[in-house]
């Protein structure tokens, strides 16, 4: 039996506990030199079914209905009912239901801000599989960091797919890791207090700082390439490949709340490119019975290949006619 997952309540933080009794008596966990514990494996497969972006249908409201949640737990079941049987090749919508509208908080209205001129310049220019109406392809430079299996890059790394949606974080003193599945990248963070690298030296993933509040991780990375998406159509109910720049800057926080739920939140900020910025929040759910594999995007990968043949053929043929 698959598991249906119902979350409800005011606010995240309320939203996430378990119960309230529990949250009365629970102790957040220390690692042996002290530090709050984040670490185990957090996969993100029961947020599939939560779009990124909110359908505009449930306005600024947060939480489904009761009513909207029984017909949502309703589909979620048929969907796995035609799976089961091998009526539908995969479960892509994902096999639980949290009574999220989005991932997106804010704006309220859980819709991506708009692009700036220079975001809407930046985005004409940008290349990808996932671009809508891109038909052309010619090179790799036609393709984004994410088809060319060089990353995902952030914040996209940190939001889920219908696979390999493993995230593991490993703690160490002064360090806190996240091993990302897909894409086979590690995020190394130092919570020692040292300083932010100098702007000069730019990552794909940026360069991330963090420090402890009370039992809350804070992650602020900044020193970013610019050369990847800031939202990507893989990422379920995700408008595709829009721009970032140098300048972005993203905030991260890490609260466990119960022996299996830490409250991730993260917030967006590139004014060049978009008009507000943009968080998102949701929980990450302890499963350290999910098995990570290597992901070796190039291992026997054609896909570029298929798409620069493919491309051409078709503007040959159309030509010949």
């Amino acid at each position: 039996m698959k598991r249906i997952l119902a979350l409800g309540g005011i606010g995240i933080g309320l939203m996430l506990c378990p119960a309230a009794a529990q949250q009365s008596t629970w102790t957040a966990p220390k690692t042996p030199w002290g530090e709050p514990d984040l670490q185990g494996i957090w996969p993100l497969n029961h947020l599939i079914a939560t779009p990124f972006q909110r359908p505009e249908k449930y306005g600024d409201r947060r939480f489904m209905t009761d009513e909207e949640f029984a017909a949502a737990q309703q589909a979620a079941q048929a969907r796995n009912k035609r799976f089961e049987s091998g009526a539908i090749p995969q479960a892509d919508s994902g096999t639980e239901v949290l009574r999220l509208t989005s991932l997106l908080t804010d704006p309220p209205n859980g819709r991506f801000p708009a692009l700036t001129p220079q975001g809407k310049e930046r985005y004409d220019k940008n290349h990808g599989s996932y671009k809508p109406g891109q038909t052309v392809f010619d090179s790799p430079d036609d393709f984004d960091s994410w088809d060319r299996c060089i990353t995902r890059g952030m914040p996209v790394s940190m939001l889920p797919r219908n696979y390999n949606n493993g995230i593991r974080i490993m703690q160490s003193p002064g360090y806190v890791l996240i091993v990302i599945e897909m894409a086979h990248e590690v995020r190394i963070i130092p919570t020692d207090g040292r300083p932010a690298l100098d702007p000069s030296i730019k990552e794909w993933l940026g360069e991330s700082r963090g420090h402890w509040k009370g039992n809350t991780l804070a992650v602020e990375t900044t020193n970013f390439n610019g050369k990847t998406d800031m939202t990507n159509a893989g990422v379920p109910g995700s408008p595709p490949i829009n721009p970032t720049t140098e300048n972005m800057r993203i905030t991260e926080h890490f609260t466990r709340t119960a022996d299996d739920t830490i409250d991730y939140e993260i917030k967006v900020e590139d004014p060049e490119v978009i008009v507000s910025s943009w968080t998102a929040a949701f929980p990450l759910k302890l499963d350290n019975k999910y098995q990570m594999y290597e992901y070796a995007c190039h291992e026997g990968n054609t896909a570029i290949r298929g798409y620069i043949e493919t491309s051409r053929f078709e503007r040959a043929h159309k030509t010949a006619k």
